[in-house]
């Protein structure tokens, strides 16, 4: 018989699709008692362009946290989830999830996984990147189209 998860870390992209991942959570945790933590990552908006940006991203930078704290206090509130355990991390998503499953100690982390063709397969993606070398079990929740 498998044992409850304790700890479980929802990695939340905070678009309506976060609502499919809580729900497909809660199906598999159910009633038991279960330490859940969100994790929300942004990737820097210099990584995203190669870190050659020829101006001050900076107030963009801001604005995107700001949004992203809100949406998140909103989610966690939806959810029941106390505020120290809603995180919001600047990083790679992949390692920015794997460095807070192992801070919280978590057993589980339910990700979002959309349908990918062509080169989007090639590459990767979030899900399959946190599946590779996941520090416990990984919950890849199908969600969205193409």
């Amino acid at each position: 018989m498998m044992t409850p998860y304790s700890t479980v870390v929802l990695a939340a992209d905070l678009t309506e699709e976060s609502t499919l991942l809580a729900d497909r959570m809660k199906q598999i945790i159910g009633d038991k008692p279960c330490a859940v933590h969100i994790v929300h990552v942004i990737e820097p908006l210099s990584a995203a362009y190669g870190g050659d940006v020829p101006m001050d991203l900076s107030p963009v930078q801001d604005q995107i946290q700001d949004q992203a704290k809100a949406h998140l206090t909103e989610f966690g509130r939806q959810l029941g989830i106390p505020e120290d355990r809603q995180h919001l991390i600047f990083g790679r998503p992949q390692s920015e999830i794997h460095r807070a499953a192992e801070e919280c100690g978590a057993d589980l982390i339910v990700v979002g996984s959309h349908t990918r063709s062509g080169l989007a397969r090639l590459l990767g993606s979030t899900a399959n990147g946190v599946m590779d070398s996941a520090p416990c079990d990984v919950l890849a929740v199908r969600v969205g189209e193409g």
